[in-house]
């Protein structure tokens, strides 16, 4: 049991302790602290019981070295669920209650929190609702959870543990408390949005792009590109530099999984970057390049190392990727001037008017015309009847 929250089992169900929001000033249940088998069976079953459920996660990406979602918020209307995986062995239970298609899931924001679930257990979320991309569609100037909970019910989250380690045990009342703030009014807010989204003709709109991200979710691959590759100037090393580069972001890894620590909070980018062109050769060198007297104390001897290790590697070529063709780039340009300009006549952003994939693709194939167009966006009806004629017409000029 985590300290601040209560719950016994009596009659088959959760008794709930009372609890009083200081943020609000309302009178609120407890929320649910579920971490044996049997209680998330029991939540399970009753959740079963809505058509509407509002989730969140959180996740301890900035204190670990392999990030891992360490609490599932569940809100319904008069309940808060927070689930905690940590303690949890299996958490099959939830996986045919996300996947139901008659039980709508809302989210704010929905998209990493759907690629955390399905990346640590394999859940696939069917039937989503995504209260900031309806924010963005209804052309709200900021879509964050706090704005939004303010303009319309002069609400303030404390945002103090955005950045907290959820990994921790037992999680403090104050962190529970803005745990569950951030489903505790979901629902209400997403009714009002859908409201707004009929009344402004935009809600088929809606339905595309939560279906997309639905859709974005599931096909997500984590890139195979070699590590040296992803860091920001690699190109314009020299073959007998990258394979310091190499050495030392391999170092770098398994330090931070030593230490269980995010790979950033051991040594950034820049400055692996800075010891890959400096080259230093003794420990001395290492403060020249930036690094600071307790990393160098820490690290120093690992890094030289690394670094003579590179020095003693065979040269790398980086690989030689084919320039897009030509025409393909012009047209990928047209539609980005398109959609740009589509989005400030409308105040739309233009990633709400035409997604990047479905540019390019668009860019990639160059219909001629609209049964071409719509096999490029079989899941994008209202698109492709609002901006098709748009599309086809911009390519040709």
């Amino acid at each position: 049991m985590t300290k601040g929250m209560r719950s016994s089992w009596k009659k088959g169900s959760l008794r709930i302790i009372g609890y009083n929001d200081e943020m609000t000033s309302k009178k609120l249940s407890a929320p649910i602290w579920i971490s044996s088998t049997t209680n998330l069976e029991l939540m399970v079953e009753e959740l079963s019981k809505h058509k509407r459920l509002a989730i969140d996660t959180e996740s301890n990406s900035l204190h670990a070295f392999q990030e891992q979602v360490c609490l599932i918020q569940i809100s319904i209307p008069g309940s808060d669920y927070l689930v905690d995986p940590l303690a949890l062995r299996d958490l099959s239970p939830l996986a045919s209650l996300f996947s139901n298609d008659k039980i709508e899931k809302t989210f704010h924001a929905a998209e990493y929190d759907l690629l955390c679930l399905n990346r640590d257990f394999d859940f696939n979320i069917h039937n989503i609702f995504d209260t900031m991309q309806a924010a963005r569609i209804l052309r709200y100037p900021a879509v964050g959870l706090n704005h939004l909970l303010h303009e319309k019910y002069k609400i303030s989250l404390d945002k103090r543990f955005q950045k907290a380690d959820w990994a921790r045990r037992p999680l403090p009342p104050d962190q529970l408390n803005y745990a569950r703030m951030d489903t505790h009014y979901l629902l209400d807010l997403r009714d009002d949005l859908h409201s707004e989204l009929i009344n402004t003709k935009l809600w088929d709109l809606a339905i595309e792009e939560f279906q997309r991200i639905s859709i974005c979710s599931k096909n997500h691959v984590e890139s195979v590109t070699p590590a040296w590759q992803r860091i920001n100037g690699a190109n314009k090393l020299s073959p007998s530099q990258i394979p310091i580069l190499k050495e030392l972001l391999e170092w770098r890894t398994h330090q931070a999984e030593r230490m269980n620590r995010p790979v950033f909070k051991v040594i950034s980018n820049k400055l692996l970057f800075a010891l890959t062109e400096a080259k230093p050769r003794r420990i001395e060198g290492l403060h020249s390049v930036g690094l600071s007297v307790r990393q160098s104390q820490m690290f120093g001897k690992e890094i030289i190392s690394a670094i003579k290790k590179g020095l003693r590697s065979d040269p790398i070529t980086p690989p030689k990727h084919s320039r897009p063709d030509q025409a393909y780039l012009h047209r990928l340009e047209i539609l980005r001037n398109w959609r740009r300009q589509t989005g400030i006549n409308l105040g739309f952003e233009s990633d709400v008017v035409l997604p990047r994939s479905f540019m390019q693709t668009i860019a990639e194939k160059n219909p001629e015309n609209m049964q071409a167009l719509s096999k490029l966006m079989p899941d994008s009806p209202w698109r492709l009847e609002h901006y098709g004629q748009q599309i086809l017409k911009s390519l040709k000029n």
